[in-house]
């Protein structure tokens, strides 16, 4: 049966248009078709049959004669369902790509056909199915589009007559509305003269298209309520059509009739099968933009009868949980907050919309909603919370300040992360979340979002209720304090008997310090100093020092608490100790022994934070135990295992920083040499410099040219590390926090000021300046060996162990521990030490003897051999070298690194672009990620250094405008401004839309217009001009790079044309342009007395006349496309008479002059 249907198909697609000698060719060719659909559509229909019969049904669609009569009689319901779809298909095809063709009659009688399937075409409607009403809605609705009103005024009577023909045929009726807006409006496929005239004659009828709307809801939701499922099936399909229609429409159609409309859909909010439908309409409504006075009547569902529907539908319904109840919950929840935002909007206007009375109820309404068990709904409020805590009226009224002290209580709840895991079942939550998570990873990660919206909306909840909110946080507190440890079932990784992070305590612990961080940042900022509660604040204040815990995980959470609660140490000085006293012990902290746990190791860097933060936020006040500080830090530095290095750096932070308010540059100098004392002697020592000079040396000292098959094996190589680490870490930390007195008085009364510049603004020295230069050379020299570890003969002399180190991205848990270490050193310290230097020693690091040429010999070199991702921190040092600050060192160093990245860039496009276009079905998985991940990174890459071309843009200019052409005379700077040309216009056509808008619009004119008026080569020219179109081409398909480019192009024309005809010639080549247009153009543009146009109609015939050039997305390029031809207008515009008399004879004028004027 297979082979004899192939057959038929074969023969068919070979002879389809000779004349076959049957008495019903249509028929016969309507057997054939049948047979081709059960081809295609049969999933035992071997793949060959299959293309050969769609092949052979597209073509009958293209090139076959009786198309119409075809698809009718496919489409009737005598048919299958496939087969009628695929006749209604046909009829589809016809219209949207013959209907320009055909002749009148035809239409005509197309449009009768159509109409009659509409009427009689259909089974009832619980029978009918879903897809062929939506084909027979299609067909319609491409017929409006391409006659009404103009040639089918009548359309709209026609559709409101056939509603009276039963329930399928008044769903099809809503199917086609539906379809019509959003064609029209929402994904606006016509062009825009057939839009506007369907558009504004929808509008015209709006009054009576939705009288038509609401007497059919109104009728068919009255026979559902008689148990008629059928009638429920047409107020589902009229909802879904008002849903279209609400969103665009006037408002004054939604609220006319007194708001009849918004009544209706608060009442079917109590029915169940419509319920979903009305939510959504109603969404659509209440979160309507515009004028604030259109939407004043909106404010009638905070009214009591509108309220009692809404929270009505808001109370369980039945046993279980539905996933279309848990959705239309979701819906209601979106009306409460899109009607919080109203509220919002007008009362704050000058409408004089009063708060209800009835704001209460609804706030507890909303309360409800925030205590629900689902933690989506719960996250859905809290936009609308802060929303009313921040605003400027609504924040002042008793009622919100009531609720905020409520919303505070929920929130101690809300915070903990109790339950709610999608693979649990030990809460009302979980159920929920399988319905909106797929695993626990999700759960997890919308958790901490959802944490923080709410740390945000308690901080303004306190600025309402402050003291409440201190109650609140303090109660939790002690209750923490006072309740014993609850470890739970889970088991942890730190020890026995300890806490892990699924653990009860720790939850509570976790989410009460989250709460009190936010109410205590507020606290302080907004009560009054005489009426902060001190007392009880160092009461909690003393409870936390005093609690004893040897669970890191609460040990974490205590300090924290600790931070929180430390300004009111500031109302008590003497009890300054004692944190200091609760904060050492944390920094040694260890469970049996083992630091490397990671509770472990995030308890002791908390307590290095917490004192770097008190003696960087209070300096003054923490700087009378500087030598108490000093003494325990000595205590510590002596057992050199003790610490980590990152520790050691931490605390040698906290004390620079303390140091900073010595305020006598002596003193501060002396202090830092003795503090950097033992690393300038390592640092500087002879087999340091050794290692740090020769990659072999350096990948033996660090053991990364040694197989490691045990850990304890390389202990030795990890203290080389740690001592490096150390070295570099301590380096940034001083050059990052050693500073000068901010005071211009304070500066020269301790002598930081060493002049002033022409302009009278002071020269400072920085008391770090000495010694830090000293260890300058050997940083670089670590800098150039890093980037010398990529080179073949170094990346041989890796071990197996550590062969892959370089295909591994930074911080993935598989990288080896020496080349984290290295990647760490050399990108987020060394690099940021250079970056830092410049702003921290100022002209005491850019009077270093050939600095320019030391950096381009240690941070570029061998570049073309580095990664990009292990490139990108080098942005960090050209923020800050600049050309605003010392020309010796920008311009080779600059020139350097931008002929590099140009270079660099335009292969690794080329690479990405040829990859792009390439589809080879047989290529690895691996090597399409790895592709992917490449792709990413030079884009990352592009963005940040365009960012740092800005800024270079700018700054040149800020430097050199007032003799901008005196600076391009020095060869190396015009090398520099060239390269950024280069850049710039190259990079329009890389595979980065927003690089490429940003590019166009902030760099390329700006760097342009510098040089348009001077004498540049024909060839630069061309290139330039030609750039911009072969960028539209790649990106032309983008509003936002369209406009951009477009402008760009514009302005390069008009600036150079005149003086370069190559211009006018590549204008010549751009696809389909017009030439008459085009010389009047360049005549307009050559001459510009002869401009008579505006700016934006000027530009609007340029956009016309390169329009060519624009490409198509690949998902566009094979499209066959649809004409619709413009009809004549129906909404012409009256132009203005120009007539001056004919317009002042009503003014009066002429009978002035009249002879019989009474004076």
């Amino acid at each position: 049966m297979r082979v004899c249907v192939c057959v038929c198909v074969r023969v068919c697609v070979f002879n389809r248009l000779r004349p076959r000698a049957m008495a019903d060719p249509v028929s016969a060719m309507c057997e054939q078709l049948v047979k081709a659909v059960n081809v295609m559509m049969d999933a035992e229909s071997n793949q060959r049959y299959r293309l050969e019969a769609l092949k052979f049904f597209e073509e009958f669609k293209e090139k076959c004669l009786f198309c119409v009569p075809c698809g009718l009689q496919l489409a009737d319901k005598s048919q299958t369902a496939v087969v009628r779809h695929f006749g209604l298909q046909i009829l589809e095809h016809v219209i949207k790509f013959q209907w320009n063709n055909m002749p009148q009659q035809d239409k005509v009688h197309l449009k009768n056909c159509t109409m009659e399937l509409l009427t009689n075409g259909t089974f009832p409607i619980l029978e009918e199915q879903s897809h062929i009403k939506d084909a027979l809605s299609r067909i319609v609705v491409e017929m409006i589009k391409r006659e009404w009103p103009q040639h089918w005024p009548d359309m709209l009577k026609e559709m409101e007559t056939l509603t009276s023909f039963g329930e399928t045929q008044t769903e099809l009726v809503m199917l086609i509305l539906l379809r019509l807006a959003e064609d029209v409006i929402t994904f606006q496929t016509l062009p825009t003269q057939r839009r506007r005239d369907i558009q504004q004659t929808l509008t015209q009828n709006m009054d009576s298209i939705f009288t038509f709307l609401l007497s059919i809801l109104q009728q068919h939701v009255d026979e559902y309520r008689r148990l008629a499922k059928a009638h429920c099936r047409v107020g589902i399909a009229t909802l879904n059509t008002l849903a279209g229609y609400i969103d665009w429409v006037a408002l004054v159609h939604i609220t006319n009739d007194n708001c009849h409309l918004l009544e209706i859909l608060c009442l079917l909010l109590s029915e169940t099968e419509l319920q979903l439908e009305a939510a959504e309409c109603l969404l659509i409504a209440v979160s309507r933009k515009g004028k604030l006075e259109d939407r004043k009547p909106l404010m009638v569902l905070f009214d009591d009868v509108a309220m009692h529907y809404i929270l009505s539908a808001a109370q369980p319904a039945g046993a279980g949980l539905l996933e279309v109840r848990y959705t239309f919950l979701k819906r209601l929840c979106q009306v409460l907050c899109a009607l919080g935002g109203q509220l919002c909007a007008l009362v704050v206007s000058l409408i004089k919309v009063n708060i209800p009375e009835n704001l209460n109820k609804y706030m507890e309404a909303f309360l409800a909603f925030t205590t629900h068990p689902s933690q989506f709904l719960r996250s859905s409020t809290q936009t609308t919370w802060g929303n009313m805590f921040r605003h400027e009226v609504l924040s002042k009224d008793p009622v919100v300040a009531q609720m905020a002290v409520k919303y505070l209580k929920a929130a101690m709840t809300n915070l903990v992360k109790v339950s709610g895991f999608p693979s649990h079942n030990d809460s009302p939550a979980c159920e929920y979340s399988r319905m909106d998570f797929d695993c626990d990873e999700d759960f997890n990660a919308f958790f901490n979002s959802f944490r923080a919206q709410q740390g945000d909306v308690a901080r303004h909840a306190c600025k309402i209720a402050p003291m409440e909110a201190f109650q609140i946080a303090g109660e939790w507190l002690q209750y923490q304090i006072n309740t014993p440890l609850d470890t739970g079932n889970a088991l942890s990784k730190t020890g026995e008997g300890l806490c892990s992070m699924l653990s009860p305590s720790a939850r509570q612990w976790d989410a009460m310090t989250t709460f009190m961080e936010s109410v205590m940042g507020q606290l302080f900022k907004i009560v009054d100093k005489e009426k902060l509660p001190v007392d009880q604040g160092m009461e909690l204040l003393q409870a936390v020092v005093n609690y004893e815990m040897r669970d890191p995980l609460i040990l974490s959470c205590i300090l924290s608490n600790l931070s929180s609660l430390f300004p009111f140490v500031l109302h008590r000085p003497d009890f300054l100790p004692q944190v200091f006293f609760k904060l050492f012990p944390a920094i040694t902290f260890e469970v049996v022994e083992e630091s490397k746990v990671r509770p472990v190791k995030n308890v002791r860097r908390h307590a290095c934070s917490s004192i770097i933060k008190m003696c960087r936020d209070y300096p003054e006040f923490v700087l009378p135990c500087f030598d108490m500080l000093y003494t325990q830090v000595k205590k510590l530095f002596a057992n050199e295992l003790l610490l980590t290095q990152m520790e050691k750096c931490a605390l040698m932070e906290a004390l620079v920083l303390l140091s900073n308010q010595f305020k006598d540059y002596n003193k501060q100098k002396a202090f830092l040499e003795e503090l950097m004392a033992p690393v300038t002697t390592r640092w500087l020592s002879e087999d340091m410099r050794s290692v740090l000079w020769e990659p072999a040396s350096f990948l033996a000292f660090i053991g990364a040219d040694q197989v490691v098959n045990e850990p304890a094996a390389e202990d030795q190589m990890g203290i080389n590390r740690s001592r490096i680490s150390f070295c570099v870490y301590t380096i940034l930390g001083v050059v990052k926090r050693a500073r000068w007195p901010a005071n211009l008085e304070e500066a020269k009364a301790g002598g930081f000021v060493v002049g002033y510049t022409p302009a009278g603004a002071p020269i400072y020295r920085n008391p770090c300046a000495e010694p830090l230069l000293g260890l300058l050379p050997n940083l670089l020299n670590l800098i150039r060996t890093h980037n010398s570890l990529f080179l073949p003969e170094n990346m041989a002399r890796l071990s197996e162990t550590f062969s892959r180190a370089y295909d591994v991205m930074d911080l993935s848990p598989n990288q080896p521990e020496p080349f984290s270490q290295i990647s760490t050193l050399s990108l987020s310290c060394s690099y940021h030490v250079i970056g830092y230097a410049g702003p921290a020693l100022q002209q005491d690091f850019y009077t270093v003897e050939a600095l320019a040429e030391q950096l381009v010999g240690s941070a570029l070199i061998h570049l073309e051999h580095v990664p990009d991702h292990r490139l990108r921190p080098l942005i960090h040092i050209l923020y800050i070298i600049s050309p605003s600050n010392q020309h010796v060192v920008s311009d080779l160093f600059s020139v350097s690194w931008f002929h590099l990245w140009f270079s660099r860039w335009v292969f690794s496009y080329g690479f990405i672009s040829i990859s792009g276009s390439d589809d080879d079905e047989c290529s690895e998985e691996n090597q399409v990620t790895q592709e992917m991940l490449e792709d990413r990174l030079v884009r990352l890459a592009t963005r940040e250094v365009m960012d740092l071309l800005c800024e270079f843009r700018i700054s040149l200019f800020m430097k050199f405008e007032p003799c901008f052409d005196l600076y391009l005379c020095s060869v190396c700077l015009q090398d520099i401004y060239m390269t950024l040309l280069a850049i710039s216009f190259n990079s329009l056509s890389w595979r980065d839309t927003t690089n490429c808008q940003r590019v166009a619009t902030q760099v390329c004119w700006a760097l342009l217009r510098q040089v348009a008026g001077g004498n540049l080569l024909p060839e630069a020219v061309t290139w330039l001009f030609a750039s911009v179109l072969k960028a539209l081409q790649m990106h032309g398909q983008h509003d936002g790079c369209n406009a951009a480019l477009t402008q760009l192009a514009l302005f390069i024309y008009d600036a150079l044309r005149p003086r370069y005809t190559e211009l006018r010639a590549i204008m010549n080549q751009i696809p389909n342009i017009h030439l008459e247009q085009l010389e009047q153009f360049d005549q307009r543009t050559v001459n510009p007395a002869l401009q008579k146009v505006g700016e934006k109609k000027r530009k609007d015939q340029f956009k016309k006349l390169i329009a060519g050039t624009v490409g198509k997305p690949l998902g566009q390029q094979f499209k066959k496309e649809v004409h619709i031809r413009n009809l004549p207008s129906l909404f012409k515009k009256v132009k203005p008479s120009k007539d001056i008399v004919a317009d002042s004879e009503d003014a009066g004028l002429v009978s002035l002059f009249e002879p019989d004027h009474d004076d």
